[in-house]
């Protein structure tokens, strides 16, 4: 891919974005901010790799990505102040807004995409599913990590299609990773459930 005169290849944006994820990943498990920095700073290697592939809907996924990205990291500061009683904030709306854009963006990609091309079916299947999994996540859901290994099962094969080998062993740590991460979101929910005699 050419950028701005610099021809990089695509391999190099496959290896920096999952590299990028990876990291974020560790953070995530502790539900600390630094997850939404790493998983942002993969979006724009992605978004530039499913571009050059002409791949409109996981392309526009990654824009879908940066407003949760930077949604999920202001709300999830917002969520700590409430939590310590410093503040209250309208969640009814906080919530809803990155859902609304984030549908949005999904349904321009789809009008863009030539679904003649049956793989574009997966393609939205895991888009799908992803959207999901990370309006889930924002709102810190254990059951989201399930989501994100379905997500990781669909593009695996789509990848291997695509012949993305950093992406499609990508989503074998990331299944691993997802499920980690399950028992520990599912731990810290049973931590702080009511008791009930």
């Amino acid at each position: 891919m050419n950028i701005l005169g610099l021809l990089l290849p695509l391999w190099v944006l496959d290896w920096s974005g999952s590299l990028c994820v990876v990291v974020s990943l560790i953070y995530l498990f502790q539900k600390r901010l630094a997850y939404w920095h790493w998983s942002n700073a993969s979006l724009l290697p992605y978004f530039l790799l499913f571009i050059s592939g002409a791949q409109w809907m996981l392309a526009g996924l990654q824009v879908s990505y940066l407003i949760f990205g930077i949604h999920g990291l202001y709300l999830w500061w917002l969520e700590s102040k409430r939590d310590a009683g410093l503040i209250r904030f309208n969640e009814a709306a906080w919530y809803a807004v990155t859902w609304v854009a984030s549908i949005a963006i999904f349904l321009v990609t789809v009008i863009v995409t030539d679904f003649k091309e049956s793989w574009n079916w997966v393609q939205f299947g895991a888009v799908s599913l992803a959207l999901i999994a990370n309006f889930a996540t924002t709102r810190k859901w254990a059951w989201s990590w399930g989501v994100w290994i379905a997500v990781n099962a669909v593009q695996a094969v789509y990848f291997v299609h695509l012949e993305l080998w950093a992406q499609f062993g990508l989503q074998f740590i990331l299944a691993g990773m997802s499920v980690y991460g399950w028992l520990e979101w599912r731990k810290d929910e049973a931590r702080v459930a009511p008791v009930t005699a």
